[in-house]
């Protein structure tokens, strides 16, 4: 039973990006998405393709070092 997933991205949802009609492989919070500039359509998850995952990923990347600092620094 461990193989079987039943999310949406593994049943096959399409990108969440406005003019993207590629395969999701990522869903995330749309309003962690909409914060890095990523224009979705309207909902609670966001549906990613490959390379949309990417670029959303870069984007965060400097607010999730600065994250890591302050767990660090008391």
């Amino acid at each position: 039973m461990w193989g079987v997933y039943m999310g949406r991205v593994s049943k096959g949802v399409k990108c969440s990006v406005e003019g993207c009609s590629k395969e999701a492989v990522k869903s995330l919070s749309a309003e962690k998405v909409r914060a890095y500039g990523l224009k979705i359509n309207e909902g609670r998850r966001a549906y990613l393709c490959k390379d949309h995952y990417k670029e959303y990923k870069r984007a965060s990347r400097k607010d999730k070092i600065v994250e890591r600092w302050r767990k660090v620094v008391p």
